[in-house]
């Protein structure tokens, strides 16, 4: 486990409140790091990369489809996206070097789960 994975791991992972986690890495555009099961494919990475640079106000008109799944948006902004369906939701947060996704379940408590992502 690199440092990334134990990163995500003691961060979020153990709150309880972020189901899985990964980290892309916007100038390679690949995922560097992600939490042991959670495999996001390299046209999802992709996609997230384009939201936030291209696609931001689709995304928040009409939400993301993600691992197959929709999501609708909540709340975006020009670092964060915040999406959910009736099986839980999807937080994106985006730095300069980094975009952290991680996802949560129906009966996670969501407002935590942002708080964990952006902070991390």
């Amino acid at each position: 486990m690199n440092q990334l994975q134990a990163l995500l791991n003691d961060s979020l992972i153990r709150t309880k409140h972020v189901e899985n986690a990964a980290i892309i890495n916007i100038k390679e555009r690949k995922v560097c790091a992600s939490t042991f099961g959670f495999n996001v494919p390299p046209e999802n990475a992709l996609n997230l990369i384009y939201t936030f640079y291209e696609n931001l106000l689709q995304v928040r008109r009409g939400g993301l489809y993600f691992k197959e799944k929709y999501y609708k948006c909540v709340r975006a902004d020009e670092h964060s996206i915040y999406l959910q369906n009736v099986y839980g939701g999807l937080i994106v947060v985006k730095t300069k070097t980094f975009i952290l996704v991680a996802t949560y379940r129906v009966g996670m408590y969501p407002s935590v789960c942002v708080e964990a992502v952006e902070k991390l």
